[in-house]
């Protein structure tokens, strides 16, 4: 369920990005949804790190020596 959420929070993060192509490639874009789309982007990008964090924090995710 931990690693469902993650792959949950990685697709908002590539939907926010693609939000902001999108307001960056449209004629007389709008500069403001443009600068939503990519705070949304930042801010789900922390998050995604905290919860990695927590996830090897807890012993919920184990990383794997290559």
């Amino acid at each position: 369920m931990y690693t469902a959420l993650l792959v949950v929070v990685i697709a908002a993060i590539f939907a926010a990005l693609g939000f902001g192509l999108r307001a960056l490639l449209k004629p007389g874009g709008d500069p403001e949804r443009l600068a939503r789309s990519l705070s949304w982007r930042i801010g789900l990008s922390v998050a995604l790190f905290g919860l990695l964090l927590i996830g090897f924090a807890t012993g919920v995710l184990k990383p794997h020596g290559l």
